[in-house]
């Protein structure tokens, strides 16, 4: 790959977004859905001023309730559709969509809402014309293997894909016709849950672009040992004759973690995938294109090197750093797709590998102003140090709100915190007394949009300036995580206020 030109999406044009995950949208039932709150929020972030919507990856989670971990990379998660509008279609009365209410203050029960949603769209499938002919043919666009796993797991009471009968278990092609003949209307179900899904986020983005907002997506760069990708696809991953990991993917020990992170995920086999053109992953992200206008892709750097450890290791110390696919990858999707939009997620510790990567590719990578402030002048995290292309974000999803982040410092950090973003504000003429974590988050926020980045992000929790209460992910905690619901309404009032903002620093 030539070296990339410095100017593409992200630069030329001063611009912001909001990041909210459609799960934390407001509503009746529980979660955040694709209906008409989707639309209302949408409506607000016009009147803001943003361009961008960012959300997590839209897929049906997994172990823990991550978006990060699915039964299918290009799946829907099936609880984000909306009730109200299947009730509309006549698939659901108006009556059973109370089996499904919940408090609209609290975090989402997925644990209640994995039992009561799915009957409810068991119900509206019911009801459904299997015979359609959209329908029909969208059984044949890649959700075939979804429906089958999911039928298959279901019958087996959930029990993963390593431990169903051989025939089944290593996808052999008579076996699973014979399943999916005895099982058709099961199959069917899971066609219907994908198929509704798409048809409601299609006309959610139609009507986002329309009010002038790009959405931002996101595919991780591991899936799931135990999901429909593994089993259909074991040759392009790192396993046994039996179908367990050999290999699993982690990060080694470092400051935080003296034993590293074992995150558990199969490797790649990129030799396999270098065999067959990279053709997984062309697929993937022609999908994911297929559903955001940009896409961010997670954990950038295992692209160039990645962390692998043997299966059954009890921590990843003994892990070894192996070769990634580098540009050979990006060449290929290049060539296939033409130019593409993507945000590198090329945060934590770097090499000299991962910033000849980035600077072949071009991509945009990220800048989160809470690490910014170590007391190091070449932090590259520091406003004065940001360039047009990349995205800068006040937080992720995995970092604490800005409040949040504050609150919780120890006073004397807090305090050489201060010190150091005093003369950055009068720099950047941002008026700021710094009494309160709230004045001081807004102050952060005002320095990440007057940044040199073409495009920043903020999480809506640092547009209200709430709490730890708030914040979406812990990294490294186990449960509890992915339930944050925005409670305060996005006020006219609030918008104008936010656009006075990115007015002032030229992002609208």
């Amino acid at each position: 790959m030539a070296e990339a030109k410095k100017r593409n999406w992200v630069t030329g044009k001063r611009s912001a977004g909001v990041l909210m995950h459609i799960s934390s949208l407001p509503g009746k039932y529980g979660i955040g859905t694709l209906g008409k709150e989707a639309r209302a929020f949408a409506d607000f972030a016009k009147r803001a001023g943003f361009s961008y919507w960012q959300i997590l990856p839209l897929v049906q989670t997994g172990l823990g309730d991550s978006p990060y971990q699915s039964v299918y990379a290009a799946s829907g998660n099936p609880l984000l559709i909306d009730l109200g509008i299947l009730a509309k279609k006549k698939l659901l009365k108006k009556s059973e969509l109370e089996d499904c209410r919940f408090p609209e203050d609290g975090k989402v029960p997925y644990e209640q809402l994995a039992v009561k949603k799915i009957a409810l769209l068991r119900k509206a499938f019911a009801r459904f014309d299997v015979k359609d002919a959209e329908f029909e043919a969208f059984g044949g666009q890649g959700f075939l293997d979804y429906a089958l796993y999911m039928a298959i797991r279901e019958k087996n009471g959930g029990a993963p894909f390593v431990r169903w009968e051989k025939a089944l278990r290593t996808h052999e092609e008579q076996a699973l016709k014979q399943f999916r003949a005895e099982n058709e209307e099961e199959v069917n179900f899971w066609l219907f849950v994908q198929y509704e899904f798409f048809r409601q986020w299609r006309a959610l983005k139609e009507y986002v672009n329309a009010q002038g907002i790009r959405i931002i997506g996101d595919i991780p760069l591991y899936v799931a040992y135990d999901s429909a990708d593994v089993w259909a696809n074991p040759r392009l991953f790192k396993l046994n004759k039996n179908l367990k990991c050999k290999k699993v993917a982690g990060v080694p020990p470092d400051y935080f973690s003296a034993t590293g992170q074992l995150w558990g995920n199969p490797v790649y086999d990129w030799k396999v995938h270098a065999q067959e053109g990279y053709g997984w992953w062309i697929d993937r992200i022609r999908r994911a294109f297929g559903l955001y206008d940009v896409v961010r892709i997670d954990h950038f750097r295992g692209f160039d090197r990645y962390f692998e450890i043997d299966a059954g290791a009890e921590t990843a110390i003994g892990g070894v750093w192996k070769r990634g696919p580098g540009t050979a990858l990006f060449d290929a999707v290049r060539k296939e797709l033409g130019e593409v939009a993507f945000i590198a997620e090329d945060l934590g510790t770097l090499d000299a590998g991962v910033y000849r990567l980035m600077r072949k590719t071009g991509y945009p990578g990220m800048k989160v102003i809470q690490f910014a402030f170590d007391g190091n002048p070449g932090n590259p995290y520091l406003p004065q140090n940001i360039r047009e292309n990349s995205v800068c974000y006040t937080g992720t999803h995995d970092n604490d709100t800005l409040a949040g982040f504050l609150q919780t410092m120890p006073e004397c950090e807090r305090n050489n915190l201060y010190a150091m973003l005093e003369p950055l504000l009068k720099e950047a003429k941002i008026a700021c007394r710094l009494k309160t974590v709230q004045e001081a988050a807004r102050c952060m926020r005002g320095l990440a949009l007057s940044c040199k980045s073409g495009v920043c992000v903020l999480p809506v929790q640092d547009l209200l300036l709430s709490g730890s209460e708030t914040r979406m992910n812990i990294p490294s905690v186990a449960s509890g995580n992915w339930r944050y619901r925005i409670r305060k309404n996005l006020t006219d009032a609030l918008a104008r206020k936010v656009r006075g903002e990115l007015e002032k620093y030229g992002r609208c």
